[in-house]
């Protein structure tokens, strides 16, 4: 097979997997079967929302590049286009219009990454010098472009390849499967592993299949919401499981189990606190491991307390999600207001 953009791929990557031009990576499994059996979940016609109220966190403390979202007006010339009445212009018009936009940070509340969201440095075309590479060997500057310095074009930023609109286009739907962290480990800050996910696994009687979208949850997100916008970052920081993505058996579990996407109710999934060890190079090694190699995109600040509450006291864990991020394209993130059906 071809393969015009690299001549090796990373170590345990499935670069080519799914075709020379992928942009899809593991989502490739979510397909018709896995819709249904997203759909045999369906039991009783219940529905949960899985997205905070967009401007939650509140300020730029889980991230300081990260702003909350600020609406205002659309204007024509010097009208603002909330209560805004049409008799202004012409008095026999009853009408008042409002209308507005929004200024956001795509990744700023419950959120998709995109497979654009992490590279790494790598030598794809083995000829002794690093490039700036995405999932599938799609090249920084290429096909993720930085914008910003040529102010004739419409966007700062672009990603032509594996931007949000491939999440989009192809639905997101299927079957979710619940991993409650806060009913094995409680809401307090828990170092997950291989070992701890397969022991939570067994407690719950948990089984994840090919193309399921595995969902956690830690309670991260259910102490944010409690914070009401003003969050405390000591408080936080010893909350909710985190993934531990320096688990060499962890990740090796990710790439066996087929798992198509990973959504957490934490913030970036992973462990980020950690020292980085002497013979380590990726401060987020999970997005490194997932995004980077497998092409598995991962969700944050989900917010799961209902839904598993309801399927606990139904001993359930299974359930129909429909998540698509916004066809926005060339977006690296995307909002999105997740449904769990049940």
């Amino acid at each position: 097979m071809s393969q015009p953009r690299w001549k090796k791929r990373p170590e345990g990557s499935n670069w080519g997997d799914f075709g020379p031009d992928d942009q899809l990576g593991r989502v490739n499994l979510i397909g018709s079967e896995q819709v249904l059996k997203g759909v045999r979940e369906v039991h009783e016609g219940v529905t949960f929302c899985l997205s905070l109220p967009l401007d939650i966190p509140g300020g730029q403390v889980l991230n300081p590049r990260r702003s909350p979202p600020k609406l205002s007006p659309t204007a024509l010339g010097d009208d603002q286009y909330i209560n805004f009445s049409l008799a202004n212009n012409n008095s026999s018009l009853q009408d008042v219009i409002s209308d507005d936009r929004v200024e956001i940070s795509l990744q700023y509340s419950t959120q998709w990454d995109s497979l654009a969201h992490v590279g790494a440095l790598f030598d794809g075309d083995d000829d002794g010098e690093l490039e700036s590479r995405y999932y599938n060997g799609y090249l920084a500057g290429k096909d993720v472009l930085d914008l910003s310095k040529e102010p004739t074009q419409q966007h700062d930023s672009y990603a032509q390849k594996l931007g949000i609109e491939t999440l989009a286009a192809h639905g997101m739907q299927g079957r979710g499967v619940l991993i409650d962290l806060v009913r094995v480990f409680g809401a307090g800050r828990t170092l997950v592993g291989h070992v701890q996910l397969m022991q939570a696994m067994a407690q719950l009687n948990v089984v994840v299949e090919q193309g399921d979208m595995l969902v956690l949850r830690t309670g991260f997100a259910e102490a944010l919401l409690d914070m009401q916008g003003s969050p405390n970052p000591d408080v936080l920081k010893n909350t909710g499981a985190v993934l531990d993505g320096n688990d060499s058996a962890l990740l090796e579990w990710i790439t066996q189990s087929g798992v198509s996407a990973i959504c957490a109710d934490n913030y970036a999934v992973e462990n980020t606190d950690s020292e980085l060890e002497p013979d380590c190079c990726y401060k987020l090694p999970l997005h490194h491991h997932c995004i980077f190699k497998l092409g598995l995109p991962l969700a944050e600040l989900w917010y799961l307390k209902d839904l598993a509450e309801w399927l606990h006291s139904r001993e359930r864990n299974r359930f129909l999600l429909t998540a698509p991020p916004l066809r926005l394209p060339g977006a690296i993130g995307s909002p999105v207001t997740p449904i769990a059906t049940v």
